[in-house]
């Protein structure tokens, strides 16, 4: 470690792979698929893994991210509306020899990417995207879902598969989430039944999210939930009340630079290696937690700068110092990334790429 060019991303190895299996038996338990989404790691040796422990299909955000991961698995869901010509024509190409599916919430989009897939001369899945509350993208409505899911079911380039929804609202403590869940249960059998009265099925219904992962069997509808974070965790994940420090796999390594300041020091990662993402669940908690320094607070952030509150710690640090440091969003701070290091156990350190970094169309 004392060796490593700072800052440095280190994923301790046998953290990452008890978070994996633990989601899986999990999801063996209720009969679930998992579908995790790589957007978080965008890796093809975390990928591998998840695979090897049960994952069957994969989810992407981008097409090119879809792309990297379909080196991995046959199956990949790309859960981000396709509308601009390029990202339509890159699905079409990889559903010739990939299964692939895109997750929409408009005619216009399911028109472009039928149109992209019968001049690729392949199929793609759809699953009609359903808002359950996050307010970001989805239908509104059981009956727009429908009007959209008639239009799919019609077109033959494209094959109706589905529902995609995603409780991303919901932050609440793991023990307190019933009722929330109860009304995103509502909501999608609210649009299941309109689908079946229509003579349409949902074979696929695809939800979850890290802080509702292991509630996921509390929405009866749902048959494969696709969580990101889980494989790294962070932050958020910690004062959510969904994991402790422990289960977080992913720390960046920094080098204390300067303490010519009272009070504080000065660390060599700033906005451009953790991003200016607040702490969704304690926002007044600052920029990421050191672990050598748990009293202390990243409370600004510059480029390459991460000015430290160190006044409440027992002793300063030095220049030179390394520090390790969580993350309050480790997904963003992994797509900064050209690679990673992993760590195992008795191992040296092990240079892994970000294969999938900077893949945004």
């Amino acid at each position: 470690m004392e060796n490593l060019a700072t800052p440095a991303l280190v994923v301790d190895a046998a953290v990452l792979r008890a978070n994996i299996e633990r989601l899986a038996a999990y999801a063996r338990g209720h009969r679930l698929r998992v579908r995790p989404h790589t957007k978080t790691h965008k890796s093809v040796y975390v990928a591998s893994l998840q695979v090897a422990a049960g994952a069957n299909a994969l989810t992407a955000a981008k097409a090119g991210e879809a792309e990297i991961m379909a080196t991995v698995c046959e199956d990949i869901l790309v859960a981000y509306p396709p509308v601009d010509p390029e990202r339509c024509a890159q699905i079409a190409a990889l559903a010739t020899h990939r299964t692939v599916r895109v997750a929409l919430d408009s005619i216009t989009a399911a028109q472009r990417m039928a149109q992209a897939a019968a001049a690729a001369r392949s199929r793609v899945g759809v699953l009609v995207d359903v808002d359950v509350g996050m307010g970001r993208t989805g239908v509104q409505t059981p009956e727009e879902a429908l009007r959209l899911a008639e239009v799919i079911d019609r077109d033959p380039s494209l094959h109706l598969d589905g529902i995609m929804y995603y409780p991303g609202h919901v932050w609440s403590p793991p023990g307190e989430q019933d009722e929330a869940l109860r009304k995103v249960a509502t909501r999608l059998e609210e649009v299941i039944g309109l689908w079946t009265k229509g003579g349409l099925k949902a074979g696929i219904v695809s939800g979850g999210s890290t802080p509702t992962a292991y509630q996921s069997h509390l929405i009866p509808q749902t048959t494969e939930i696709r969580p990101g974070t889980y494989v790294f965790n962070d932050m958020n994940t910690v004062h959510g009340g969904f994991c402790t420090i422990d289960d977080c796999a992913a720390r960046i390594i920094c080098t204390v630079v300067s303490t010519a300041i009272p009070g504080q020091f000065v660390i060599d990662g700033g906005t451009k290696t953790f991003t200016s993402d607040r702490c969704i669940p304690k926002p007044e908690s600052g920029y990421g937690h050191i672990i050598e320094y748990p009293e202390a607070r990243v409370f600004a952030l510059s480029e390459e700068h991460g000015q430290v509150d160190a006044r409440e710690c027992s002793r300063a640090p030095k220049v030179g110092e390394r520090v390790t440091v969580i993350p309050n969003h480790i997904c963003p701070c992994v797509n900064l990334l050209d690679s990673f290091w992993v760590a195992e156990p008795g191992n040296p350190l092990r240079r892994t790429a970000v294969d999938a970094r900077g893949k945004l169309t």
